[in-house]
């Protein structure tokens, strides 16, 4: 048996298995998925990174000799200019010669067609003055192909990489399934590879396993942390009847569970299915310079021949024609149009950076200064993500500190998270939590112990009626804590009971704040959450938020997403869960909490490291900021080769004017992407999504 490198899964090492061979050893994949995962963005990204090193390491040199170094007699420095931009221009070059081919098939043009005709047509004219001296004008422009080639391809492997890492957010979730699980066969517990439990079989789970597939409980009581599908911080207590679901953790209690879901038709695996199909889903973005080349290169093109043809015709020398006809392809090269985008880019997401935002492509930042509804998650977004002591009512004798000290020394022992709040809350009001003697714990109810001389109860109203203790005016105060959507336990001390205790997963302290910001710069803003209605009303009103959707599953999630966008809708998802990576993936922006899990930060396109939602707003006003730089950077580009294409097709711009020409472009490119670093991301959001100035910066 092999291990799969992406899942973790076994596979049978067998001629017809999925797998493929790398430099001497043959890696098996249980899936198509797993096999697209681990090798094709990774081949991809490692040959654009070999031929953007080639374009750099020679294309450098290259410059130099151009413009500052003088070989020594007897070098022929025009010959060691031609052999060192010939492999950037031929090899580095092809997949721009690749792609304007498929563009002639399709009767189009785009990006890669003006690359190609420009670059190009600086090589061959510098060829030509190194092996044809005295025949055309003197001056080279290898130094224009061979730079222009690599850092176009410079900004393809940054796209890749992030390309890649969205690949990545199918490999976490695999990884949440056990490569193993215990089976019981005729009486004996075996361990066996995960795809060869059948459905109908026992499994046994221990408390701190995965569950390794879906089912239902069979024999025991344990609590189980179902955050990857809920969201919801805090363990269900589940007991013989309960389904269980593969990829979630037992905390507490050894089960058995009687398998009713295996492979792809478990929860986790349709939550994998979602991820790709929503990512597949996304349309690629559609460059600016794609569309305006789809008319710009013709037009050059025409421009460039007619200029040769009019001054053939009309009695001039051919070398004055072909002149203007190389001026003006030369002219078109997209020099500044290459760094237009990739220059706003790394300026736009080093700002980000600097300030906990990660923006992860050209995507995220298009589509963010077009959003119109925020989409929050509850548990870790807007709220702290676990549980917290927010109540002690105290209805007997006992003071609240007394009460809430007895509650947490008899949870010491527990494994619970709600009791676990308990005793830490104590611990900061720095009240005296005492080890409990004879203590018990009622799986799903609570815990009984004594502290001291007393025996102290805290568990919900089904412990405290079973053991007989009346709940008095006690009763009261769980129902307003219940009815604030609160997890709310009752206490008793020596069969009396004494008050209840609440515990809920509290507000960040940027939520109002955030939340504020958002709606007063005219976002809809929803809340998702796959808690309890009542909780999540609570919570909502709390953080200023009047939309919200509760009880959603994670593929009800994706689907709600789904329908604002259906609505005509820009949709920006803001989540922290595994529960919440399908819906990061189906909106038209994701973005992330960067506390929280590794699945959900892999699908986002924007990453909130600081974990602040006040980020929300400043990732897209960022990203509006960048995105109008682009704009600018691209008109700029474009208006400079129209306004100078005129000129150079009379003949008498040289070719080596048109090069200091560019030079300047690409100069005032960076300058405007470099005034990003004026943004003030703590300043208002704008109202409205294009709310950002179209001046040119200097």
């Amino acid at each position: 048996m092999a291990k799969d490198p992406v899942c973790g899964m076994y596979v049978e090492e067998r001629p017809d298995s999925l797998n493929v061979s790398r430099r001497g050893t043959t890696f098996y994949f249980c899936s198509e998925t797993c096999l697209r995962t681990f090798v094709a963005p990774a081949k991809e990204l490692r040959r654009l990174e070999w031929m953007t090193v080639l374009s750099f390491v020679l294309g450098v040199p290259v410059l130099m000799l151009t413009w500052f170094v003088a070989l020594p007699e007897p070098f022929p420095q025009g010959l060691v200019l031609l052999a060192l931009a010939t492999p950037v221009q031929l090899v580095a070059g092809l997949p721009f010669y690749r792609g304007a081919w498929h563009a002639i098939r399709a009767r189009a043009a785009n990006m890669d067609s003006l690359v190609a005709v420009g670059t190009t047509s600086a090589w061959a004219y510098s060829s030509a003055v190194v092996l044809a001296p005295g025949a055309l004008p003197q001056g080279t422009y290898f130094d224009v192909s061979s730079l222009v080639i690599g850092f176009i391809l410079l900004g393809k492997v940054l796209e890749h990489a992030m390309r890649g890492r969205a690949s990545e957010s199918v490999r976490k979730l695999m990884e949440l399934r056990p490569s193993k699980a215990a089976v019981i066969r005729g009486g004996t517990l075996t361990e066996v590879p995960l795809e060869e439990v059948q459905v109908g079989e026992l499994v046994r789970i221990k408390p701190g396993d995965k569950v390794p597939t879906d089912g239902v409980i069979v024999e025991g009581n344990a609590a189980i942390d179902e955050a990857m599908l809920t969201g919801e911080s805090i363990p269900v207590d589940k007991t013989e009847g309960d389904d269980v679901y593969g990829g979630t953790m037992n905390k507490t209690g050894l089960l058995t569970v009687r398998a009713t879901k295996v492979g792809s038709d478990t929860a986790l695996a349709q939550i994998v299915k979602l991820v790709e199909d929503a990512q597949a889903g996304q349309a690629p973005i559609q460059r600016l310079a794609d569309r305006v080349a789809a008319y710009f290169v013709p037009v050059v093109v025409i421009v460039a021949v007619g200029s040769l043809a009019a001054w053939y015709l009309a009695g001039s020398s051919f070398i004055h024609g072909f002149t203007a006809f190389i001026a003006v392809l030369i002219i078109a090269c997209p020099c500044a149009l290459g760094l237009a985008t990739p220059a706003a880019m790394v300026v736009g997401t080093s700002k980000g950076a600097a300030n906990g935002i990660l923006i992860k492509g050209g995507e995220a930042i298009e589509t963010a200064g077009k959003v119109d509804v925020v989409v929050l998650d509850k548990t870790g977004t807007l709220t702290l993500g676990e549980p917290s002591v927010t109540d002690v009512v105290s209805v007997g004798s006992l003071t609240e500190e007394e009460l809430l000290g007895l509650a947490a020394s008899a949870e010491v022992g527990s494994e619970h998270p709600v009791g676990r709040a308990m005793v830490k809350a104590a611990r900061a009001m720095k009240i005296l939590v005492e080890r409990p003697t004879g203590f018990e714990a009622f799986a799903g109810m609570g815990v009984r112990g004594t502290v001291g001389k007393r025996t102290i109860i805290v568990g919900n109203r089904s412990l405290l009626e079973r053991e007989r203790v009346d709940l008095g005016l006690a009763e009261s105060a769980l129902a307003d804590l219940e009815g604030k959507g609160k997890t709310s336990m009752l206490v008793a001390v020596d069969g009396k009971a004494e008050g209840a205790i609440g515990v809920a997963d509290t507000l960040k302290p940027s939520a109002k704040e955030a939340v504020r910001s958002l709606r007063e710069a005219g976002l809809r803003v929803v809340m998702l959450t796959g808690d309890n209605s009542r909780t999540a009303e609570a919570v909502a009103s709390e953080a200023g938020i009047e939309e919200v959707l509760a009880d959603v599953v994670p593929a009800q999630k994706s689907e709600s997403v789904a329908g604002l966008k259906s609505g005509g809708h820009v949709v920006a998802m803001v989540g922290d869960g595994i529960n919440d990576a399908p819906a990061l993936a189906r909106a038209d922006l994701g973005i992330a909490i960067g506390s929280g899990t590794d699945i959900a930060i892999e699908t986002a396109g924007i990453v909130l490291m600081k974990s602040d939602l006040r980020d929300v707003g400043g990732a897209i006003m960022l990203s509006r900021a960048t995105m109008g730089k682009i704009k600018q950077n691209l008109f700029w580009a474009f208006a400079y080769n129209t306004i100078l294409i005129p000129v150079a097709a009379t003949g008498y711009l040289n070719p080596i004017l048109a090069g200091v020409a560019m030079a300047l472009s690409s100069v005032s490119v960076v300058a405007n992407s470099l005034s990003l670093n004026r943004t003030r991301l703590g300043s208002p959001l704008p109202a409205r999504a294009d709310a950002v100035s179209s001046s040119p910066a200097a």
